[in-house]
């Protein structure tokens, strides 16, 4: 035998069977595109190649709005974990054990408290791997809790949306929570602080119909689906074609829905900015530096 077959074919022979971590390249949901996972996470999940803004898991969220990524969680009340004693193809409390051992979060609110700009601020993500951010009772009790918070520090309230709607588990007490994390936002109204919510793809349901829509001001991040129903069921109820990009972004900036459309790269300045603004207090942010001037073009002789 030669060289060759002894030594250089095992070797690559190994470097071929070398095991390639599952997790190395992310696929953009928008473009396709291959992306590197540790580059995608220092692009904040937004693709490098169409702009595309990714999922962001709640811890993520947190560290990237909070000031240098430091924050307080609070612990939050509980709640009935199986009101209805509800059951599909599987029990519901064997689904929310699935939930927890996936997204090791136990419920699909996480509320933290923190500084955004130098400004203190009360803050309340939805997690979308959570049973798809469903709403039910848990979360009620946490919504509220948050608000009590920010009353009680006298700090402006700042939810992320990310949501599937009720949660159909829990049936009509899913439901319940519209109208009571309504009252929560009334509540912070009559304390005179500000509750500025951030919509996030997507935003759907009942929670588009309650909490979603009350902020003082709302922003949302590009291209971001946000509704009460589906575009394809409206379609299908209206018998109509829909305008190109109907519920996202940028339609509703376009006809009043939102004051605002901000790249996820911008929202900590942005928040920092309009809590500054309805607080009056000046934002602790360092404006960027001035863009190079062209120089100007000679002039003719």
């Amino acid at each position: 035998m030669s060289w060759i077959t002894e030594y250089v074919r095992p070797k690559i022979r190994g470097l071929l069977r070398r095991d390639v971590p599952d997790n190395l390249w992310t696929t953009c949901d928008s473009c396709s595109q291959m992306i590197l996972t540790k580059e995608l996470h220092k692009a904040l999940n937004v693709c490098p190649h169409c702009g595309h803004h990714m999922r962001a898991p709640v811890m993520d969220r947190l560290k990237w709005t909070f000031d240098n990524g430091d924050f307080t969680r609070i612990e939050l009340p509980s709640a009935p974990v199986d009101p209805l004693g509800f059951r599909d193809q599987k029990k519901y409390t064997d689904r929310l054990k699935d939930a927890r051992a996936k997204s090791h979060l136990d419920e699909s609110l996480i509320v933290a408290h923190g500084t955004i700009g130098g400004h203190q601020a009360v803050v309340g993500v939805m997690a979308f791997e959570f049973m798809a951010g469903t709403m039910g009772a848990a979360f009620g009790e946490r919504f509220v809790a948050a608000a009590r918070l920010a009353i009680l520090q006298k700090a402006p309230l700042v939810i992320f949306t990310a949501s599937g709607g009720a949660r159909m588990q829990e049936g009509v007490i899913s439901l319940m929570q519209m109208p009571r994390t309504t009252v929560a936002v009334e509540m912070l109204k009559e304390a005179g602080l500000p509750y500025i919510v951030v919509l996030t793809n997507p935003t759907t349901g009942g929670v588009t119909a309650s909490f979603a829509m009350l902020g003082d001001v709302q922003m949302a991040e590009p291209n971001a689906l946000i509704g009460f129903a589906g575009p394809r069921v409206i379609q299908d109820t209206v018998r109509e074609k829909l305008p190109e990009g109907f519920q996202r972004s940028e339609y509703l900036l376009d006809h009043g829905m939102l004051d605002m459309v901000v790249q996820r790269k911008d929202v900590p300045a942005t928040l920092a900015r309009v809590i500054g603004l309805l607080m009056h207090a000046p934002a602790d942010v360092k404006a960027p530096p001035p863009r190079p001037q062209a120089p100007a073009p000679a002039a003719a002789e």
